[in-house]
């Protein structure tokens, strides 16, 4: 497993009302990675995709994200913190309302991380982003930065985790009417175990929009909960989760949606990286 700090942009879609919210960080993106423990040091990519349904009457909303990921685990240490890189590149189609299919790129992800280990098999991370511009025209194309603490506890083959997202959009935004990009929280919550080469165990998310003190801004959030399954074949690790949700609030119906993870060391030091894992925090790996 892997601290991924990517993803593309979410594509909420709310019920009647004049203006649309956006969120540059898709709900759930986390779950089921240990985000806040260090990553031994290499070159990773991580691949992800899921698709889902939105039951937004008297059609449905089905939509489908795919990223890429590229992170390395530098060998440098900035204020007792281990240095993180990410690049994600998104990409995503969506059939709003059964109608045609529209898809296209989302926002690219640059960001970078400090992740502590703080002992005791519990590791702590922060991580600053920027969401780059969309020509997209169904995905959030405001610029914004993304601040994200997670903490993560790794011992006994247990991870876990929770990570909290704080989005902050950037510069001019739509029009009254138009859209309305508001400023969000997501917390992204894990709870497995590992037997052996396998992963269980549950995973849950929620997401609400910020006030934008725009008038008639119907503010959307949500809270899903599921279930995970992985697999490490050695140095490729799997993982699928399914999630539903089971509170929303303005999105105009309740999202069911499957996951599949993959992160694939391009190199890693084998002297931190413990057999069977794909991470560890440095003292497990000795």
């Amino acid at each position: 497993m892997l601290a991924v700090a990517c993803l593309a942009s979410a594509m909420p879609f709310a019920g009647s009302g004049p203006a649309l919210a956006g969120s540059a960080a898709q709900p759930g993106q986390s779950v089921g990675l240990p985000v806040g423990a260090q990553i031994p040091h290499g070159l990773y990519l991580i691949t992800a995709s899921n698709f889902g349904v939105r039951d937004t009457a008297p059609g449905v909303t089905p939509l489908n994200v795919n990223t890429m990921t590229l992170a390395w685990a530098t060998p440098w240490d900035l204020l007792g913190g281990r240095v993180q890189l990410f690049a994600g590149f998104p990409y995503s189609a969506v059939g709003p309302q059964n109608s045609d299919w529209q898809s296209g790129f989302g926002q690219p992800l640059l960001a970078g991380q400090l992740a502590w280990d703080l002992g005791n098999d519990f590791g702590f991370s922060y991580l600053l982003g920027g969401y780059f511009p969309s020509q997209t025209g169904f995905t959030t194309q405001v610029p914004s930065l993304t601040h994200r603490f997670a903490l993560s506890y790794v011992g006994n083959d247990w991870n876990l985790t929770g990570h909290l997202f704080y989005g902050h959009f950037l510069g001019d935004r739509p029009p009254p009417g138009v859209a309305t990009y508001p400023d969000y929280m997501n917390l992204d919550l894990t709870a497995t175990k590992k037997f052996g080469k396998w992963q269980v165990g549950a995973v849950a998310f929620a997401s609400t929009d910020l006030p934008t003190g725009v008038a008639g801004d119907r503010a959307q959030g949500q809270i899903a909960v599921g279930g995970l399954v992985g697999y490490n074949f050695g140095p490729v690790n799997l993982q699928a989760f399914v999630t539903r949700d089971v509170i929303d609030r303005n999105y105009g119906g309740r999202d069911t949606r499957a996951w599949l993870r993959a992160v694939i060391p391009l190199y890693q030091d084998k002297q931190e990286a413990a057999p069977g894992r794909t991470l560890v925090t440095r003292e497990q790996s000795r």
